[in-house]
């Protein structure tokens, strides 16, 4: 290295910064004129302009712990409910199913039906026609006969009420005095007893019953040669629509029973119904006169202070419907 070399490299050693003076500055340019932002970068802009959203966390650190599904936790907790909830409807469907069987029917909801006074009759079925023999409605049959047992015809008593044996007579037949003696006068047995004697009456059948609130029923079926007997002699003759032509005991003041609904009118039956008007007696009397064919039913119905009216027409529309 030459010697001039070496002092210029001693004349130009690095020059240590220099440190701020004191005193005021000079404003700078920012302060004294309005900047523009600086312009964002292409990143920068995107983000910006895109929705703000739930802020993920800065990764500082390194990849953190993966936490459990928030759907599994979700699933599970659910499954946990509905079990519960099975179990208690469980629980409480039982002492429900346990409750209502210890319940009258009226104290269960929704079937709070009172009973309106209808007796509980055994299933009733008509009794067989012997082989060949018509019914009493059948165009082969004219005089109207019932084939079939008149005896098997008479229905049944309730369940629950008091048979009177009474009406049975020997071997199902009742002599024609028992029945006589549901007329109140004299006179008028005696000439209901003629006319019986006269038309060829050939037997009656009869059931009775009381049942727990005291109603006596009493039901006989007469029957005759021919159906023009038992309509035309009888039920035409002494039961016209106003009363009956002969007052049966214990009644004082009887007149048609308009209530009784037509709707109940059983094909084939004809049927007049009275009831006792006030002022009663001691009894309120019901009486309904069927005829079908040549048969003609006399239902009776007391009861002391008032015989109700469904027993009754349930009564009449049942016998009706055996005899139809």
């Amino acid at each position: 290295m030459t010697e001039q070399q070496q002092t210029r490299v001693t004349r130009r050693p690095a020059e240590p910064p220099k440190a701020p003076t004191a005193g005021p500055a000079e404003p700078s340019k920012s302060s004294a004129e309005p900047t523009e932002p600086p312009e964002a970068s292409a990143g920068q802009s995107e983000a910006s302009e895109a929705p703000a959203g739930p802020a993920e966390p800065l990764d500082f650190a390194g990849p953190a712990p993966v936490p459990a599904p928030r759907r599994d936790r979700r699933a599970l907790r659910a499954a946990v409910r509905w079990a519960a909830a099975v179990v208690v409807f469980a629980v409480a469907g039982a002492g429900t199913a346990y409750g209502i069987t210890r319940m009258e029917r009226t104290d269960v909801p929704g079937l709070a039906t009172e009973s309106d006074g209808r007796w509980d009759y055994p299933l009733l079925t008509k009794p067989p026609l012997p082989s060949g023999s018509p019914g009493p409605q059948a165009e082969s049959n004219p005089a109207g006969a019932h084939h079939a047992d008149l005896r098997a015809l008479s229905l049944p008593a309730p369940r629950g009420a008091k048979e009177n044996r009474t009406l049975r007579g020997a071997q199902g037949w009742l002599p024609t005095d028992v029945f006589l003696a549901e007329i109140a006068e004299k006179e008028d047995r005696d000439e209901f007893r003629q006319r019986l004697v006269d038309w060829g009456l050939r037997h009656i059948a009869a059931r009775g019953w009381t049942t727990e609130d005291g109603t006596r029923t009493r039901i006989y079926l007469l029957q005759f040669n021919t159906a023009s007997v038992a309509d035309d002699r009888f039920h035409g003759v002494l039961f016209p629509y106003t009363g009956p032509a002969h007052r049966v005991a214990g009644t004082e003041n009887v007149v048609s029973d308009e209530t009784f609904p037509e709707a109940a009118t059983v094909a084939g039956v004809q049927r007049t119904v009275y009831d006792e008007a006030e002022p009663r007696g001691a009894e309120h009397d019901r009486q309904a006169y069927l005829v079908s064919g040549d048969v003609l039913a006399v239902v009776l119905q007391s009861r002391k202070g008032a015989a109700h009216a469904v027993p009754f027409r349930q009564t009449v529309v049942l016998q009706s419907q055996l005899l139809g």
